[in-house]
């Protein structure tokens, strides 16, 4: 019998697995866009932030089991299936062929990426502030493939068409989530 889990239970499960200050930025940039667009659309803020905070937990110690060891950790902490089936959805074609089917699955799969795009636009900022980017800027760093170049544009652009989103959209709702969490991922402005 699955329980749902509160944010403190995956918050824990999360730390269990992963000890680096980078990959818990971008669990809880993550979750600030997935709590951002439930909002958005209406839907359970709560379970959409989980699953965003969760979804990358066997990364750091099974890179090449990436999502496999996730869904063998869920499972046996009684998850529900359509958390973990959402947890599996944002690494479709890439190590899982769980399709992201509902809007959180696609929220997630498109966002995923583009957290990491958008945090390497900040930090080669002056002003390392998330509150003063703008969608223009992150857009001239998009088209630059050398800049950050471990992110998948393609992967964005799949998750803003099955999201019927514009890029652009996808961008500036992406930012206002994070900007959430700003202070928490050290994005908040240079500190003097």
């Amino acid at each position: 019998m699955s329980t749902i889990p509160t944010r403190e239970q995956a918050l824990q499960l999360f730390l269990q697995y992963n000890k680096t200050d980078s990959l818990y930025r971008h669990a809880i940039a993550v979750e600030a866009v997935m709590r951002h667009f439930a909002r958005r659309y209406g839907e359970d803020e709560d379970k959409w932030g989980v699953i965003g905070l969760i979804h990358d937990l066997d990364y750091e110690q099974f890179p090449e089991e990436h999502c496999k060891q996730t869904a063998l950790i869920l499972q046996q902490a009684e998850w529900p299936d359509d958390y973990i089936r959402a947890v599996l959805s944002h690494a479709w074609g890439i190590c899982t062929d769980v399709e992201p089917i509902e809007r959180m699955e696609k929220v997630l799969f498109a966002c995923d990426e583009l957290t990491g795009l958008i945090t390497t636009a900040v930090l080669v900022r002056p002003d390392k502030s998330l509150h003063s980017l703008s969608v223009k800027s992150v857009k001239k760093r998009w088209k630059d493939k050398r800049f950050a170049a471990k992110v998948d544009r393609s992967i964005i652009s799949k998750g803003a068409d099955m999201l019927e989103v514009s890029i652009d959209e996808l961008i500036e709702e992406t930012i206002s989530g994070m900007k959430n969490v700003a202070v928490a991922l050290g994005l908040d402005g240079v500190k003097q």
